[in-house]
């Protein structure tokens, strides 16, 4: 048998424990109504927490399984198909869009938390649940299309300014996605949607001002976390289109993950966590909670950041299709860290700049998910093969003036 080279060995290994956490932090009570919801982590406080996006990403996470011999088709079958009705038939939402958090056993929306029936965990889930229905095709495309199909997304828009709200509540929305961020699969699915699609204007409506670091140049939300660089990547392949306008996203993402790398290399004498193969921040669980990280640029301050040297390892994994050689050296050094490496692959974050060295002892369904996912594709393109074959996203596609390269 061929040998794996130390780049393969730390991608099929962080695979394989990424499944495992979606595979194993699910609901498998058949007699539950909150059957095949996913775990948003592992944190004992939060063992009854739904996340929606977590399902997303986990829906994908069974594709993969089958494809790498994990599980068996049969078994990934059922899962799928029961979860699916558990989203069409129990799980809580309003206009065909989900809460955000749903509570593990009953599908409903989390008591314990302040929650709104959220677009963008929404389209992550629908975006897991076209990928599997591409796969298995049957019963499964057929109830998640269904499912896909009630979200009203002109519900969602401000008629004044035509940007998607980022939240309802009470009846109102609130907020706006008027910059670039992780939003992009939304005017996707949007737009090819066969019942309430929205009309260009909306794709219009939000700023593409760019920011420099470094010599990098590109759009990003405040901060700069890489998580909004890649979520909506994992699934529909940018690399091979260019926007209507000309805009390259996925050079915009391998801008964006350099800057991020330089910014650590330039502030490693200020934070020791940080290095040439230690570096990258996202959205997970730092030393002072849940928080955003982001790497700077210019003319924003680390104050403004509110830096504190957490690095996640997601990020750099998560940009693994934009920067394979920066990643890569990165996984391959944080797996070999003491205490980096745990029952479900890289841990969330790690930080050596507290006392003591903090790591964290939650895994995240969707720090894992983007990591799972960027990794077939990378290798395989599997979820981007399956992604851009579904007729609703070739139809956003075009409706939004999406050409190829």
């Amino acid at each position: 048998m061929e040998s794996l080279n130390l780049d393969e060995k730390i991608l099929n290994r962080e695979k394989r424990a990424c499944f495992d956490f979606f595979w194993n932090e699910t609901n498998t009570d058949k007699s539950s109504k909150g059957f095949g919801l996913m775990r948003d982590n592992t944190l004992k406080m939060h063992e009854n927490m739904c996340s929606i996006a977590s399902n997303g990403f986990g829906l994908g996470a069974i594709v993969i399984g089958v494809e790498n011999g994990y599980i068996s088709r049969a078994e990934a079958q059922a899962r799928v198909l029961g979860t699916l009705k558990t989203f069409r038939n129990q799980a809580e939402h309003e206009h065909g869009f989900f809460y955000h958090f749903l509570d593990l056993h009953t599908g409903l929306k989390n008591p314990n938390f302040y929650d709104v029936p959220s677009i963008i965990d929404s389209s992550i889930l629908f975006n897991g649940m076209i990928v599997a229905g591409e796969y298995f095709g049957g019963e499964i495309k057929s109830i998640g299309d269904e499912i896909i199909a009630r979200a009203d997304w002109n519900w969602y828009v401000n008629p004044e300014n035509k940007t998607f709200y980022m939240g309802f509540k009470d009846g109102k929305g609130f907020g706006a996605w008027d910059m670039y961020a992780e939003q992009l699969m939304q005017y996707l699915l949007a737009a090819g949607s066969p019942t309430f699609p929205i009309e260009s204007a909306v794709y219009d409506s939000w700023s593409r001002e760019k920011v420099t670091y470094e010599g990098y140049e590109f759009m990003t939300a405040p901060r700069n976390a890489l998580f909004t660089h890649q979520y909506s990547h994992a699934w529909f392949d940018f690399s091979s289109v260019l926007d209507k306008d000309g805009i390259d996203f996925a050079e915009n993402s391998r801008q964006a993950t350099l800057a991020s790398r330089a910014y650590a290399i330039n502030k490693a004498d200020t934070y020791k966590t940080f290095n040439e193969h230690s570096w990258g921040q996202a959205a997970c669980e730092g030393p002072y909670g849940y928080r955003a990280y982001g790497s700077g640029y210019d003319g924003i301050t680390d104050e403004q950041l509110e830096q504190d040297g957490t690095v996640a390892p997601t990020a750099a994994s998560g940009s693994l299709v934009f920067t394979p050689e920066i990643s890569l050296d990165a996984m391959n050094y944080m797996a070999n860290l003491a205490g980096v490496w745990g029952k479900y692959g890289l841990i969330d974050a790690y930080n050596f700049d507290v006392e003591p060295a903090y790591y964290a002892k939650g895994f995240i369904g969707i720090d894992k998910g983007i990591t799972l996912l960027m990794i077939e594709n990378y290798q395989t393109g599997l979820i981007w093969k399956l992604y851009m074959q579904n007729e609703w996203i070739k139809k956003g596609a075009e409706r939004l003036g999406f050409v190829k390269k």
